[in-house]
C-alpha cells in the first residue's frame, strides 16, 4: 500500500510513516531548538530530504530557489543535528527538535525569526530587531 492509498484513519493514528507531499513533492518543516524551545527556521524537504536527515542526523531540505538539496550548514559549519522529529495528524508538516551548532540564519541570527511584526503600525515601522 502506498501513502496515497492510506485511510484517513489508517494515516492520522497509524504507526506507518507516509508523508503526504504538496504538488511539487515538498512538505513544510519547522525546525526548533531542542533546548530553548526557539523556533529556528521554516523550509521545505522533499522525500530525499527527509531520507538523508533520518540517516545522517543533520537536517536537510530542499531549497526552491536553487532547485537543490540543502544541507543546513555545509557551507557556515552551523549545522542543525536531530534529537527528535515529529509528524503532524495528516503527514504534512515536520517539526524537528535539533541541536545548532552555531547560528541558524544566514544573517548570522540564532534563529531566521529576529524580527518581530507590531500588527498596529503601520508597515514602515512594524518590525523591531529581538535582543
Amino acid at each position: 500500500m502506498n501513502a496515497q492509498t492510506l485511510s484517513n484513519q489508517e494515516r492520522e493514528t497509524g504507526t506507518r510513516f507516509a508523508p503526504k507531499f504538496d504538488a511539487n513533492g515538498l512538505l513544510t518543516a519547522v525546525v526548533v531548538d531542542a533546548a530553548s524551545r526557539d523556533v529556528l527556521v521554516v523550509a521545505f524537504m522533499n522525500d530525499e530530504a527527509i531520507s538523508l536527515t533520518r540517516e545522517t542526523g543533520k537536517v536537510h531540505f530542499w531549497s526552491r530557489s536553487r532547485g537543490s538539496l540543502w544541507l543546513k550548514g555545509e557551507t557556515s559549519g552551523n549545522f542543525l543535528t536531530v534529537r527528535d522529529i515529529f509528524v503532524d495528524c495528516d503527514q504534512d508538516a515536520l517539526v524537528i527538535h535539533a541541536d545548532p551548532s552555531g547560528p541558524t540564519c544566514h544573517t548570522g541570527a540564532n534563529s531566521c525569526f529576529y524580527r518581530r511584526l507590531d500588527p498596529g503600525a503601520d508597515d514602515e515601522h512594524a518590525l523591531t530587531k529581538l535582543p
